[in-house]
């Protein structure tokens, strides 16, 4: 069986920001992330922003997708989907020039098409995928039950 937690993503809107934090992270844990699942979310993405007159994401694999990839491995530590902590993922991407950052989580989809058709039937999911990013990253990652949990980050750069 395969569900998806409709929780409310999360907007440029920062209610807990940090101050001096230290927004460093391992540039490595993106290569944790399933490249090819990705990229047929990214490219599925892409189409729907295509034909609805929004511009296409560029694929970041660097700091976005290192934070969205942390981010994963946390929800599959602690067996839940969430947007915990988002003010942090979002601080560091600021703190590395985003003007503006969403994310969209997932569990439980088994193929790319699913999860983002998913995310198209929530309102608030569909915004963030609809919404002025120029940048997505990617955790995609399983679980030891061979199951997938997502985290994409969504940013506009400067």
């Amino acid at each position: 069986m395969a569900f998806v937690c409709l929780t409310l993503s999360c907007t440029t809107e920062e209610t807990n920001p940090l101050e001096d934090a230290n927004y460093e992270i391992d540039l490595n844990l993106s290569l944790e992330t399933d490249w090819e699942m990705a990229d047929e979310i990214l490219e599925l993405i892409n189409d729907h922003r295509s034909v609805h007159g929004f511009m296409v994401l560029e694929k970041d694999q660097g700091y976005a997708s290192a934070f969205a990839v942390k981010h994963t491995k946390y929800m599959i530590n602690i067996k839940q989907v969430n947007h915990d902590n988002f003010f942090e993922r979002s601080g560091a991407l600021k703190n590395r020039g985003a003007i503006r950052v969403g994310e969209n989580v997932a569990y439980g989809y088994n193929t790319a098409e699913n999860v983002v058709d998913a995310w198209l039937q929530s309102p608030s999911h569909k915004k963030i995928i609809e919404g002025a990013y120029t940048h997505s990253g990617f955790g995609v990652l399983k679980n030891a039950d061979g199951q997938y949990f997502f985290t994409l980050l969504f940013h506009k750069q400067n």
